[in-house]
């Protein structure tokens, strides 16, 4: 009989929390509650930059930092992704060099590129974050200007 109420408390609690209407509020995935700190997806992790490069003068650091987030196979942050992602010039109209810490571990899904300059001046500067056992991800074109 006790294995039978908890299947049946169970089965109305599942049904229940699939009817809420405000099941977005509870959680971030539609209602279903994962537990752990992140890396909750079975896939491979994807990287985002979620503080895009803005333009900025040759030789200048780029600001705000940059920052790339890693998200689980669910899309949700990976506090767990244990690899370094490193950064690159993946569109570069005039030969620039790019410098400064270029290879970051992230702290809670996040690494944090707060020192990067790119030498020469040029327009649609693409940068590319790449981390084993992620996907990459590319940022948004950006101009550096002449000093």
């Amino acid at each position: 009989m006790g294995m039978k109420l908890s299947w049946g408390t169970v089965a109305v609690a599942a049904l229940l929390t699939a009817a809420c209407p405000y099941d977005h509020l509870l959680t971030s995935n539609g209602g279903i509650a994962i537990g752990g700190s992140g890396g909750g997806g079975s896939g491979p992790d994807a990287l985002a930059f979620a503080v895009q490069p803005s333009n900025a003068t040759a030789g200048d650091i780029i600001t705000p930092a940059i920052q790339v987030l890693v998200r689980d196979s669910l899309g949700l942050p990976d506090s767990t992704f244990a690899g370094s992602i490193t950064m690159g010039i993946t569109v570069n109209p005039v030969g620039g060099r790019l410098s400064g810490t270029l290879s970051v571990a992230p702290v809670n899904g996040i690494a944090l590129f707060g020192d990067l300059v790119i030498n020469l001046s040029g327009a649609g500067y693409v940068l590319q974050a790449t981390a084993p056992g992620a996907t990459t991800a590319s940022s948004s074109s950006f101009t550096i200007f002449s000093p």
